[in-house]
Formats: C-alpha cells, structure tokens, sequence
C-alpha cells in the first residue's frame, strides 16, 4: 500500500513540474514587415539600428554576424536564448537558434521564450517607427 502511495505521489509531482514548464511550439517571426513613419523608407543601415536599439531596451545582445544578419542573445538567470535576424529594408525575420535551459526538444520551447520574441518584434517595429 505504501508503495501504491509512493507512486502515486511521484506521479502527480510530475504532472505539477511538467505542468509548470509547459512546452510550447517554438515561434519563428518569418518576413514580418518593417512598419517605417509614414511616407518613408528606411535603409539597412536604420532598420539594423532598429533591430538593435529594441534588442538592446530589451535585455538582448545584439551583434552582426554578417551584412543583413545579426546574432540576438538573450540571458535571464540561468536561461539563454539565442536568435538570427536577418534583415532587409522591407522586412526582417527571428528564427531559434540555440538555448540553455529552455527545455527546447522537437520543435517545442518553453512558454516564456515566445513572449520574449513577441516583445522583440514590437520593439524592432517601435523603433522602426521612430526612425
């Protein structure tokens, strides 16, 4: 009986831990559309610095890996999240690339790394916008 209760037990702490950690599909932004002031159009050049002035507000690293790509790291805690961004003066895109910490496995994150890049993408659009 007492190992009936032992299991049982175990069972439902792992529900409580996994429920905690929920995992969550992982969200890639793909050619979201810069958003300039209006009737204008920015350069590469603006639209970078818009990349890393959000980046930067926001807590993320931001480095060029190569022209039109840059490198976003975020680190909170233990945890890290690092994110490609190529751009263009029209558009740009956040796609996974690595992380600790994140429980990251077949496609699926967890749930705080998708609001962490919802903030970026606004960001990136305020900043734009500002331009």
């Amino acid at each position: 009986m007492r190992t009936f209760l032992n299991l049982i037990a175990t069972v439902a702490l792992t529900l409580t831990v996994t429920m905690a950690h929920a995992l969550v599909p992982i969200n890639n932004v793909v050619d979201q559309p810069i958003v300039p002031p209006a009737g204008k159009v920015l350069t590469a050049e603006q639209v970078k610095l818009s990349i890393v002035r959000a980046g930067a507000a926001l807590g993320w690293k931001v480095v060029e890996d190569k022209p039109g790509v840059l490198i976003a790291t975020l680190e909170i805690r233990k945890h890290q999240a690092i994110v490609e961004i190529p751009y263009s003066t029209t558009k740009f895109s956040i796609t996974y690339k690595s992380s600790i910490n994140l429980d990251e496995s077949n496609g699926q994150i967890h749930k705080a790394y998708n609001g962490w890049i919802l903030n970026l993408t606004k960001g990136i659009n305020t900043q734009a916008a500002l331009n």
